[in-house]
């Protein structure tokens, strides 16, 4: 089932400290358009560069996710993320006036919060899903942790941990649907192991921290360095520990609130893919290295797919637009009507063919000794497929005529050769506005993709 992308109605700000920086950070979440997806933004840098949260810019997992793109770094990325993949936020513009996000209570509860009183604005583009049609895993042998996503109708996820000390053993979470994440997820805080936070207090490396931001399971004697070390650290004049092994100050939400918390950092490593996806994701013994793997490896997949997902049509069954048909929409006459066939219409895209023979006029005097179509020539023809797409949207086509406005990203990746049958695709970027159409076109012959560009035009009425 499809749904539309998501924004924020107006912008909304947040701050606390950085949880190893120890540095106050100013957060403002910022509405973005359609197709945006999501990107920090440093204001506190000059230009204000940003970055995309993808698996590729992953430089560091060692205490969070952290990202790094042209010298500008994001610390601790994940909670943020998580927040607007649980709220179904598909564009959003992060701005942070340092390299990382406040810890806030070591969850994703006062983003959700933030988010929230932004308002969600419902945009009229579709969200462009990665729908999961087979298993795919990421297995490390080292840890022994894994990461796989199934078929599903919809974005779940299963987290299994088994943390191996007395007093945190196996535990599992499950969110079934998305909607629930506020309520079932958000909540859930960051955790550390008390040997863990000996060697982060011993290095400097928490500077942010206190006793409610992170939940920390005491899994062996305190020492009365390690006391003293502690109240240092959390300026308190007394911590203990409480009967079921946590540090004081704190109350679990669930018993389960590690488990459910390597369930919200799940969520936010994968929004690396830079995809929507749908399909459910097991993840046996989690962390930000293997999340991030993974997050990586689907990605990879998800782009390699997208490159190569030629339609399949069958060429001999009756079209839904002749090429008498063609002719009554567009404008264009032989020799320069570049399509045969239209094959598939809806609202957001157009599939057309055209049969390459050696009669062509353009072969004539295009290396007539090793016939190619030329490139400019393929570019045409994904254009008037995509004119067909766009004059279909008004009740008298043949009063219309269709002018190019823009090409980006042009590619040609195969030769194009007399006897080849091609298929174009052409679907919307984003909706038709004021006569004027951004598509993403395809070309494909002989199982592969040949030809790719983003084009813009526009439709006017004939003077």
């Amino acid at each position: 089932m499809q749904r539309n992308q998501q924004t924020i109605e107006k912008e909304v700000t947040l701050k606390g400290i950085g949880l190893h920086t120890g540095k106050e950070v100013t957060l403002t979440f910022k509405p973005a358009p359609e197709n945006h997806g999501y990107a920090f933004v440093r204001v506190d840098l000059e230009g204000k560069p940003s970055i995309e949260p993808k698996a590729e810019y992953v430089t560091d997992t060692q205490r969070g996710t952290n990202l790094e793109k042209n010298g500008v770094s994001i610390n601790t990325s994940e909670h943020v993320l998580a927040a607007a993949v649980g709220l179904g936020v598909t564009n959003l513009i992060i701005e942070l006036d340092a390299s990382e996000p406040p810890i806030m209570d070591g969850s994703s509860k006062f983003f959700v919060q933030a988010i929230e009183q932004a308002g969600i604005l419902t945009q009229e583009a579709i969200v462009d899903e990665y729908i999961v049609k087979e298993i795919i895993s990421y297995r490390d042998e080292e840890t022994g942790s894994e990461i796989m996503i199934v078929p599903s109708d919809e974005y779940q996820v299963t987290t299994m941990v088994d943390f191996g000390t007395q007093i945190l053993g196996t535990q599992n979470a499950s969110l079934e649907k998305m909607s629930n994440f506020k309520s079932e997820i958000a909540n859930a805080r960051t955790f550390s192991f008390l040997h863990e936070l000996e060697m982060l207090l011993d290095n400097n490396l928490i500077k942010g921290g206190d006793l409610n931001n992170a939940i920390v399971y005491v899994d062996k004697e305190i020492s009365e360095n390690t006391m003293y070390k502690l109240k240092k650290a959390f300026n308190k004049d007394a911590i203990a520990v409480t009967a079921n092994g946590v540090l004081d100050n704190l109350t679990l939400h669930w018993a389960n609130e590690a488990a459910k918390h390597k369930l919200l950092d799940v969520i936010g490593d994968l929004a690396l893919v830079g995809t929507p996806i749908r399909g459910k994701v097991i993840a046996n013994k989690p962390g930000h290295s293997i999340n991030t793997k993974f997050a990586k490896k689907l990605a990879n997949i998800i782009k390699k797919e997208k490159r190569n997902k030629v339609p399949q049509y069958d060429l001999n069954t009756p079209p839904l637009m002749d090429i008498h048909r063609i002719m009554e929409i567009l404008p264009h006459r032989p020799p320069f009507l570049l399509i045969d066939k239209i094959l598939e219409l809806t609202d957001t895209y157009v599939v057309g063919s055209k049969n390459v023979s050696m009669n062509e006029p353009f072969f004539v005097g295009h290396f007539p000794e090793a016939p190619v179509m030329p490139g400019v020539l393929q570019i045409e023809a994904m254009a008037q497929c995509g004119g067909v797409l766009v004059l279909s949207t008004v009740p008298d086509p043949e009063n219309y005529l269709t002018f190019f406005m823009k090409m980006d990203n042009v590619k040609f990746k195969q030769k194009v050769l007399p006897g080849d049958t091609l298929i174009f695709k052409a679907e919307l970027m984003s909706p038709i506005r004021r006569g004027i159409c951004h598509m993403q076109a395809f070309g494909y012959a002989n199982n592969k993709v040949v030809v790719e560009a983003e084009l813009m035009a526009q439709i006017a009425k004939k003077q």
